[in-house]
């Protein structure tokens, strides 16, 4: 079992949804998080003074998946996440962690069965 943890921007979502769903990958959790990376920010004028934005708004998708859907997984979120051709700076990251236990707190289900197929 792995954890994938995908930083994505936010418009890109209903496309990694999407992407997921067609390789039987349904079950995550979204979170709205702020962050910096090689993009740095952006300036913005507000009210006429000039503003530094540091930290950009990304999505955060924690994705709980057995072994066999975990290089499906990531190829779906690079194909989905990605900007353009080749992409651009902010277009996120991707980690995956070793998991050693799930438990489906239903019906106490645990290990891969907790997880799905």
């Amino acid at each position: 079992m792995k954890l994938i943890v995908a930083i994505i921007r936010p418009e890109k979502l209903e496309d990694v949804q999407r992407a997921l769903a067609e390789r039987d990958v349904y079950l995550m959790t979204v979170s709205d998080v702020r962050g910096c990376g090689r993009q740095r920010g952006y300036t913005e004028v507000y009210r006429g003074a000039e503003v530094t934005v540091r930290l950009i708004p990304k999505l955060k998708l924690e994705i709980a998946v057995n072994e066999p859907f975990v290089e499906a997984a990531i190829e779906a979120i690079v194909g989905a996440a990605r900007t353009g051709d080749t992409g651009t700076v902010g277009d996120g990251k991707i980690f995956v962690f070793p998991m050693d236990d799930a438990v489906r707190i239903r019906t106490g289900e645990r290990g891969t069965t907790a997880i799905g197929p």
